[in-house]
């Protein structure tokens, strides 16, 4: 046997060895989607999506309030965590080489792997209790700090694999090193940038321990971000760990709900930039 006919064979045993790897990985996800599929489809409609919860013993309601809720929480940590992250990210990738840009590097790793239950009880000392009382601002921060290590990170990343001679050209054309940052390497990091975001929003899409100790709960529409707000991960674990079949029902429901919202987030975001990207053609 050859040599090259030996790293034939090694070659092709290695791809079938990680496609296995993949296989075994997949099937595990798979298998918790078709479960939460099954359990909380029965209780999807659209008086679910938009209802307030009904007491124990009433039929009907829904989590109307709390779909609301989640939304306007992850859009207050989005508001928050993306530019900070980015601008993180930016700094780390173009100007971060020395003591500080590791020192930076650490926290963020640090914060990445955080307790989100330690994240929410920093915010509850810092948020909740100077305002006295627990508030949609308050868990919005919460995620808001859970998102960023993930925003900068992915950012400096993204950043990294954009070819340094596209900053020499840029550069060489007369441009400052800022415009190049912003003209040149952003548009082109920009998909890999949006993956982070998407994935940081995924993640805390699903937060339930920081939302305890900072959004609280309710039972009502959202009417100001400095009152208590529901969120569906609060609504699910109320109603997940109740002896009451129809709530029970209900948090099935609420878990099928964020993996759709998950969904659709994603692919609203893929689609403008795709919209964005064809008219920049």
């Amino acid at each position: 046997m050859t040599g090259l006919h030996r790293r034939k064979i090694v070659n092709a045993l290695a791809a079938v060895v990680f496609a296995l790897m993949v296989v075994l990985a997949v099937i595990p996800l798979f298998h918790v989607l078709i479960y939460v599929v099954k359990q909380g489809l029965p209780g999807l409609s659209w008086t679910f999506l938009t209802s307030l919860p009904a007491p124990v013993g009433v039929p009907g309601g829904g989590m109307g309030n709390a779909i609301l809720g989640s939304l306007i929480l992850v859009s207050i940590a989005t508001l928050v965590s993306v530019p900070l992250g980015i601008g993180t990210g930016i700094f780390l990738s173009e100007w971060g080489r020395g003591r500080f840009g590791a020192l930076v590097r650490w926290v963020a790793d640090i914060l990445s792997g955080a307790p989100s239950i330690v994240v929410g009880l920093f915010i509850y000392s810092l948020v909740v209790v100077p305002m006295r009382g627990f508030s949609a601002l308050s868990g919005g921060l919460a995620l808001a700090v859970l998102m960023m290590p993930t925003v900068a990170r992915s950012t400096e990343q993204m950043l990294r694999m954009v070819p340094h001679t596209l900053r020499e050209a840029s550069l060489a054309l007369g441009a400052t090193w800022a415009q190049t940052v912003w003209r040149v390497v952003m548009p082109a990091a920009r998909k890999g940038i949006l993956t982070g975001v998407m994935l940081s929003v995924a993640r805390v899409m699903g937060e339930t321990a920081p939302l305890i100790v900072t959004a609280f709960g309710s039972g009502f529409w959202p009417t100001s971000i400095f009152k208590p707000i529901a969120a569906v991960p609060l609504q699910v674990f109320v109603y997940a760990i109740s002896p009451y079949p129809s709530w029970q029902q209900q948090a099935w429901t609420g878990a099928l709900t964020l993996v759709l919202l998950v969904l659709f987030i994603n692919i609203f975001a893929r689609l403008l930039l795709r919209d964005r990207g064809a008219q920049g053609r």
